[in-house]
């Protein structure tokens, strides 16, 4: 999916969510929850476009409020806490840690996620009904992983390792992914071996590194930052 697209139909989520809450004759507020992209004005300059598509044009009938992590986990809890006190109409949560600080902050205004496996990681009851106050995307699964480790092994009979760089900054579906690629590797005898970022782009390099030095014959490719989960 281009980001574009992503782009778009989050911007369809959050403007279905809003003409659900917001009064007609009154500006809406959307509240906006991320952990630090890198690319985080590009972000915020495609959903204002997005929405304006979609007939909310900032400063008329929308108003924003964006709030960043910058990369700290602990801080989500207040920072949707915050939101909730300045009575937004929707909650726009970007990634798993960000919508589980949501869904923790409130049960009433509606919340928009952007999440990898948001059944899996008790984000909502099951994707079909979500249930309670939250609707939005699911990225990719878990099991996704595994399933690639076993092509590779479809494709490629003589691969023995492959390499599966996650994000420290979302822990529990990067254990999901773990998972699933080991237990995938144990099935195919392919060996996984992890290698986890605990920053932004400055490890990467060293995680490469580490990387091309165990002879891996695969690394999970990486997407554009404004779409990148940080479990992968």
């Amino acid at each position: 999916m281009r980001r574009r697209d992503f782009v778009l139909l989050l911007s369809g989520a959050t403007a279905w969510s809003l003409a659900a809450r917001a009064q007609p004759s009154k500006v809406a507020r959307i509240g906006v929850l991320y952990i630090g992209l890198a690319d985080a004005e590009s972000f915020k300059k495609e959903l204002r476009e997005g929405l304006r598509e979609l007939g909310y044009t900032e400063g008329q009938n929308v108003a924003f409020e964006f709030r960043s992590a910058e990369g700290k986990l602990d801080r989500l809890p207040e920072l949707a806490s915050e939101l909730v006190r300045l009575k937004v109409d929707v909650i726009v949560a970007l990634y798993v840690p960000c919508a589980l600080a949501a869904k923790g902050a409130t049960r009433d205004i509606p919340i928009v996620i952007v999440a990898a496996d948001p059944v899996e990681t008790g984000i909502v009851a099951s994707l079909a009904r979500p249930g309670g106050n939250i609707t939005g995307v699911s990225l990719m699964s878990a099991v996704l992983i595994g399933k690639c480790v076993e092509l590779f092994r479809d494709m490629l009979a003589t691969t023995r390792r492959v390499a599966l760089l996650t994000n420290a900054a979302d822990p529990l579906f990067a254990k999901l992914i773990l998972d699933q690629a080991q237990r995938a590797g144990q099935i195919t005898g392919i060996e996984i071996q992890p290698i986890t970022v605990r920053g932004p782009d400055e490890e990467l390099e060293a995680a490469f590194a580490t990387i091309a030095s165990g002879r891996a014959a695969y690394r999970q490719p990486r997407l554009p930052a404004a779409l990148r989960m940080p479990g992968a």
